[in-house]
């Protein structure tokens, strides 16, 4: 049977076949499947974790443009999924950029530096608009600060998302044992 009358431009729909499945959304294509394969494939759930937190801290570098190639060396380094690895690094490009000018504030405490105090826009145009050397005479100490105040904190992110997705990937690998 179908629903549309003929000669109207719209192809017949047949009510006796089941509608088609909707497309899974942005997180489950792009996180989970990926996740759910490795786990098929014999990757260890323990290895996933590892590879999700090392790709957070990682992904979190102060500096932009320098995360893709930081997870994509340490990824091949440590045999980490590239896949996951940079899609987590996309996901999680807002919140490196909001985490700069944190990361700059954390250093300048560590350091007891008392900072030129200056917006992340103010950095952006200077880079823009500078050279090179103006834009490090500028903010070369705001990135030794930041990348001091990230170097305390990657390892300890990596260890918070590592134990806290573990249990349950081990419990999703588990369900998809045959």
């Amino acid at each position: 049977m179908s629903a549309a009358p003929s000669g109207t431009g719209v192809p017949p729909v047949d009510l006796n076949q089941p509608a088609p499945a909707p497309r899974p959304g942005f997180w489950r294509r792009r996180v989970i499947e990926p996740i759910r394969a490795q786990l098929t494939q014999g990757v260890a759930p323990d290895q996933v974790a590892l590879t999700l937190g090392v790709g957070s801290a990682c992904s979190l570098l102060p500096f932009l443009g320098f995360t893709s190639l930081l997870n994509l060396g340490v990824g091949l380094a440590l045999r980490m999924n590239q896949p996951i690895l940079q899609t987590l690094n996309q996901l999680l490009g807002p919140v490196q950029l909001a985490l700069i000018l944190v990361q700059v504030r954390a250093g300048e405490w560590i350091w007891g530096a008392t900072g030129d105090r200056f917006t992340v826009g103010e950095m952006i145009r200077t880079f823009r608009d500078s050279s090179v050397t103006e834009f490090l005479a500028r903010f070369g100490w705001a990135g030794i600060h930041a990348l001091t105040a990230w170097l305390l904190f990657a390892p300890v992110l990596a260890a918070v998302v590592y134990f806290s997705v573990r249990p349950a990937i081990r419990r999703a690998a588990a369900r998809l044992k045959p």
